[in-house]
């Protein structure tokens, strides 16, 4: 069977392998890869993922995407050595739960994507007798996370920034402790102007030599591990009969994470709608319920951090599925099926304010602890609740993307208690930290990776 294509979201580049999108990260022509075919699952195969584990599950999505690209006995073994922790679904009331993304090595749904895409891109490596320099803009959890999932590699360096004001002590400290073949930049400036350094940096002919590639979810091969535990929710939790099906709230920011659900629907996941949480940053609710679409610049700094992003890069995936046309800054050139869209998806924006009376309400009315970004995706999800009139019985599932721990300060001034720290946090504070400050100008970030690199 031929390998699936990828084109690019701008519709001016060659189509690639799933090999060449991982480790070319962005386009050429500066859009993002999309598969020219979203391959399906039949019911029977989706039932049948009631009985695997977690591992199991992303090995057969995987090889739906990588047919031709990997041998199965590799990639079983890449999936089977990346998830090897919990993903537990908490149980609130009725048929209402919490998925917790937050038992991995960084405490974050990052590391689903991560540790799958690190192994991915040296599997590749290996075979091509090739070495890649990674560089990865973050607003919280991405850094950590990818810092962590390539750290150590033989064949891989990787350069992480981050706006200096907008993540916590804990999120800076796993990425600045590290050392060996990860460096990370302090920006004076906005998640959005991390990513644009990031984004420049790959159309710059002069730095060709360098062999950049992405880790943000503008790489499709952070996309593919997060359809994975949308199809494991749904297999744990179903009951069973043939007219089931499931509701997602996604608290979201630079939309990968959405856009692994929107997959998992498009590859045969029975999702009746999906509930698109934003923080103050509105522009994608705006969006879809006029059909104006306007980037928010600077992004407004929320209590929900990773989620501080003014012109998701993703978006433009999202509007390609539904028909239209979106470059990378932003211009909609071709309108999506707003309707379909709409019928689709209940996006909502939760102001800083609602954040936090949802964690105190949460922790009061259920004992669900819930940290500023799973606030905003619960407060989602009770609001469509009570919008829709939703039956006690429909299934409904909110993810959870970053451990409570992490969030020690919001914790305690709502709740009054410092949270428990998992094992992956333990022992952070001794750590020494080493990082560079930098300003958001292209020149110097330049210069930086050519005198290190």
């Amino acid at each position: 069977m031929e390998p699936i294509k990828f084109y690019s979201t701008n519709l001016n580049s060659e189509e690639v392998t799933f090999s060449e999108a991982l480790l070319k990260g962005l386009a050429p022509d500066k859009g993002l890869f999309m598969p020219k075919e979203i391959p399906v699952f039949t019911k029977e195969e989706i039932k049948s993922f009631t009985d695997k584990e977690y591992y199991e599950i992303a090995f057969e999505v995987g090889r739906k995407f990588l047919r031709g690209q990997i041998e199965d006995d590799e990639l079983l073994a890449i999936t089977k050595d990346a998830y090897d922790y919990a993903v537990p679904l908490e149980k609130v009331y009725d048929n209402k739960y919490v998925m917790r993304l937050d038992q991995g090595p960084t405490a974050s749904f990052k590391d689903f994507a991560a540790r799958m895409m690190g192994r991915l891109m040296q599997c590749f490596l290996k075979k091509e007798n090739r070495s890649l320099l990674i560089l990865t803009a973050t607003s919280g959890d991405t850094g950590s996370a990818m810092a962590n999932a390539f750290y150590g590699l033989d064949n891989v360096n990787i350069v992480v920034l981050f706006p200096e004001t907008e993540v916590t002590a804990r999120q800076r400290k796993q990425m600045t402790t590290l050392g060996k073949n990860v460096r990370i930049i302090a920006l004076d400036g906005k998640f959005d102007d991390c990513q644009a350094l990031v984004k420049e940096a790959f159309s710059d002919s002069d730095l060709d030599y360098l062999n950049l590639s992405s880790a943000n979810s503008i790489n499709m091969g952070r996309l593919i591990p997060q359809i994975v535990y949308y199809f494991y929710s749904f297999a744990k939790l179903r009951k069973g009969e043939e007219d089931d099906d499931i509701v997602f709230s996604i608290p979201s920011g630079n939309f990968g994470d959405m856009m692994g659900g929107v997959f998992a629907k498009h590859m045969g996941l029975p999702i009746k709608k999906f509930i698109i949480a934003v923080n103050e940053n509105d522009e994608f609710p705006v969006f879809v319920n006029t059909g104006e679409y306007r980037k928010i610049d600077p992004s407004k700094n929320c209590l929900s951090s990773a989620m501080n992003v003014g012109h998701p890069s993703n978006l433009a995936r999202l509007v390609a599925l539904y028909g239209g046309v979106m470059n990378e800054k932003g211009d909609v050139s071709k309108l999506p099926d707003l309707n379909k869209m709409r019928n689709d998806i209940y996006a909502l924006s939760v102001t800083d304010t609602e954040t936090k009376e949802m964690i105190v309400e949460a922790k009061d009315k259920h004992d669900l602890l819930l940290e500023p970004h799973g606030a905003v995706g619960w407060k989602g999800l009770m609001d469509y609740v009570k919008a829709e009139s939703i039956a006690d019985d429909q299934l409904c599932v909110s993810l959870e993307t970053a451990h409570p721990a992490k969030f020690p300060e919001m914790i305690i001034e709502l709740l009054g208690f410092d949270p428990e720290l998992p094992n992956s946090l333990k022992g952070l504070e001794d750590k020494e930290e080493s990082f560079d400050k930098m300003s958001h100008n292209y020149n110097e970030f330049k210069e930086y990776l050519k005198k290190k690199y």
